[in-house]
């Protein structure tokens, strides 16, 4: 599946702009190359600059690691679910509670990056499992209807934007 296969009935407005940042790329492809693109990119961050934040009250960039660990995981759980024709509605989750709570700038980069690829390679191994029919199923998450394949795609895209605002706000 590619991303710009994916009809815009199968997510929320809400997340058009972490699609529609994708070129045309492969979903299992995509999660794989983006990851390694992720790590090298953070390698290359001053160390000076991890725990910088640009203003008041806004996240570090040790922060945003884990906000995208922790959504990564969330949005594969779903995925999970609504592969498995589980119609339950998902709850949504308060992104700055978990950044809160989370203890980010207490840990290592190094660390930090371990732990991002760890949940990426499940990540992968979870997409990888699904067939065609597992891709297309829908369920209901933040009171929005997704697909499992929309779902891989946000992943990905998440991770894009804040590479971007890493440049640009941080950097």
């Amino acid at each position: 599946m590619f991303s710009n296969q994916l009809p815009v009935n199968e997510y929320a407005a809400a997340y058009a702009g972490y699609i529609q940042v994708l070129e045309n790329v492969h979903l299992i492809e995509e999660l794989e190359i983006s990851q390694h693109d992720f790590i090298r990119f953070v390698q290359n961050i001053p160390m000076d600059k991890f725990d910088y934040r640009y203003a008041e009250g806004k996240w570090t960039i040790k922060d945003i690691i884990l906000h995208l660990i922790d959504a990564e995981r969330i949005f594969a759980y779903r995925a999970l679910r609504f592969a498995r024709k589980d119609k339950t509605p998902l709850a949504s989750f308060d992104e700055n509670e978990y950044v809160d709570n989370a203890l980010a700038n207490n840990r290592s980069v190094q660390d930090l990056l371990s732990e991002f690829a760890t949940v990426r390679q499940s990540t992968l191994a979870l997409f990888k499992s699904f067939s065609a029919e597992m891709l297309s199923e829908t369920g209901t998450a933040s009171g929005k209807e997704m697909s499992v394949r929309a779902l891989g795609f946000v992943i990905i895209g998440h991770q894009k934007h804040h590479q971007k605002v890493y440049k640009e706000r941080y950097l």
